[in-house]
């Protein structure tokens, strides 16, 4: 039998959150960073609020997961 230790799953998983999370910005942080004519740099703050809200409530299901099944949940998820 299989035995998962929940807190390094957990660990992984915020990994994998993270990295998620900044390839969800990359293309917002290129548009504040480089001032792109005609791109709306208003619309690509709001845009990266979204996601840092998004992912906060992801890292808190993570932290919140009792077992590994919930923590899969999580993660297939995002």
């Amino acid at each position: 039998m299989i035995t998962v230790n929940l807190t390094k799953a957990k660990t992984i998983a915020h990994d994998v959150r993270r990295a998620k999370r900044a390839e969800e910005f990359a293309p917002l942080d290129e548009v504040i960073m480089k001032q792109i004519p005609g791109a709306d740099a208003d619309a690509a703050e709001v845009s990266r609020a979204a996601v840092r809200t998004k992912y906060a409530t992801v890292q808190t299901s993570i932290d919140a997961a009792a077992d590994v099944a919930a923590l899969k949940t999580v993660v297939e998820s995002m």
